[in-house]
């Protein structure tokens, strides 16, 4: 393998993991690290199916609809993927062995929109050691390294952490705006759409029953932050594309992100701090802002 670039926390390399796990050694480190399987999909199939299929030795498979999101609030607030409790995902988390005083890894199938949403809430939740896998899954095992199949075990392999975890969620760790505090952003700060340019548009919508964006914000797709291997793009690059849309970071103005439902805005959040940038995150994001019908929609570019 290749030595691996400058470090870019909070990414990881799939050959800096690999030396964590110890792969290729006798004997791999005991519990280093937590690995977690986010692989995810709006349109599906389950990722837990993927997961079976094949997955990084002694990940863990996460539940994004469920472990990483609450419950469906009424008539819709708090969007299709509301913020967990701290009680809930606090118990989620040990429950697959994350624990304090252990660096996690998260990983989805490739370009981490889904592994963002993990990597976003335990920081939100105040855990200091969480980074992601650049690349994914689709990196670790194009590079032919070692995989496998079934149900995660109850014991380690490769010094992945398993068991009930000591972590303890203390909310607040990471900026989070409502929608009011979004819609003020629009105006007087820097407010980024992360969906794909159409949604933002409103040419379509296949998820949401209005179609558009908030007044004011600005069209930043989150497949825009990745090349072609699904890897994020270099800082200085990302650090060029955020300034074209006004958030360089010099100049005073706050930066704020949105989605769908608050996952791939977790991409864009991760994307914003690969630049240097600090960005807020709207969790309800655009599934929340249309359950009031006073607020206002845009069209168009």
């Amino acid at each position: 393998m290749a030595p691996e670039s400058v470090d870019r926390a909070p990414l990881i390399s799939i050959e800096r993991l690999a030396e964590q796990l110890g792969v290729g050694k006798a004997a791999a480190p005991s519990g280093t690290v937590t690995l977690l399987d986010v692989r995810w999909s709006l349109a599906g199939p389950p990722g837990r199916d993927l997961y079976a299929a094949g997955h990084i030795p002694g990940a863990r498979f996460v539940d994004l609809d469920h472990q990483l999101a609450g419950p469906h609030g009424p008539s819709g607030a708090g969007g299709r993927h509301p913020l967990p409790s701290t009680e809930d995902f606090q118990a989620a988390m040990r429950s697959l062995g994350v624990s304090d005083d252990r660096p996690v890894v998260v990983y989805d199938a490739a370009d981490a929109t889904a592994a963002a949403r993990a990597w976003w809430l335990l920081r939100y939740f105040s855990h200091s050691d969480v980074k992601v896998l650049d690349g994914g899954y689709a990196a670790w095992s194009a590079a032919g390294l070692p995989t496998v199949s079934g149900e995660a075990p109850g014991t380690s392999e490769l010094g992945a952490a398993t068991g009930t975890g000591n972590f303890i969620a203390v909310p607040g760790a990471m900026p989070v705006i409502d929608a009011d505090a979004a819609a003020k952003l629009a105006i007087e700060g820097v407010l980024l759409d992360a969906r794909a340019a159409a949604r933002f548009r409103g040419d379509v919508e296949p998820i949401d029953p209005v179609a558009g964006h908030i007044p004011g914000a600005v069209s930043a797709p989150t497949r825009d932050n990745v090349g072609p291997d699904d890897r994020f793009l270099p800082s200085e690059i990302l650090r060029t594309r955020f300034a074209s849309l006004g958030a360089n970071g010099m100049n005073g103005r706050e930066v704020g992100v949105y989605c769908g439902s608050g996952v791939t805005a977790a991409h864009e959040v991760l994307a914003l701090e690969l630049s240097g940038i600090r960005a807020a995150l709207y969790p309800g994001s655009w599934s929340d802002w249309i359950t009031n019908p006073n607020r206002p929609v845009s069209t168009g570019e």
